[in-house]
């Protein structure tokens, strides 16, 4: 499946498993659900993929930040799906931002993909905030230290 299709099914399984959403304070699961991962553990493999998703951008390893951008859209998916506390609106919002990146990646361009992940980010802080957890705040990742160990640049390329 084409990546930018797989971003586009975000919205759509937000919207369908989600009739009307009413933010809730404690963000319990759905009834139907019979596994719900606790949104605390959606949102930081969310965080993560977020993480490897630049560090993969940053090093042109296209191949990783398509497969990162996979992960991330399938936790922001989970997410609306599990807990139908978050409104759709703050989930389907994400689509433009995570369309942008695909088509950066799909392009192997750089400052496409570097904008666009702004634009995701600004929109999971907006969500945060929406949702009174604006103490919540994630960021570009900086120039720090990566993950120690994952190993970002294309292969044969090191």
């Amino acid at each position: 499946m084409k990546l930018r299709n797989w971003c586009a099914i975000l919205a759509v399984s937000a919207t369908a498993a989600t009739s009307v959403a009413v933010a809730q304070p404690d963000f319990p699961p759905s009834p139907n659900a019979k596994y719900a991962p606790r949104l605390v553990e959606t949102m930081t493999a969310a965080q993560l993929q977020h993480l490897k998703l630049w560090y993969a951008g940053k090093a042109k390893n296209w191949d990783l930040a398509n497969f990162e951008l996979r992960q991330l859209t399938d936790s922001l998916a989970q997410a609306a799906i599990f807990y139908p506390g978050i409104p759709v609106s703050n989930v389907t919002t994400m689509k433009d931002p995570l369309l942008s990146i695909a088509d950066a990646i799909t392009a192997g361009d750089s400052k496409k993909f570097a904008a666009s992940m702004r634009s995701l980010t600004d929109g999971c802080n907006a969500c945060h905030t929406s949702m009174e957890r604006g103490f919540i705040t994630i960021g570009i990742p900086t120039d720090q230290r990566p993950p120690g160990n994952q190993i970002f640049s294309v292969p044969g390329q090191r």
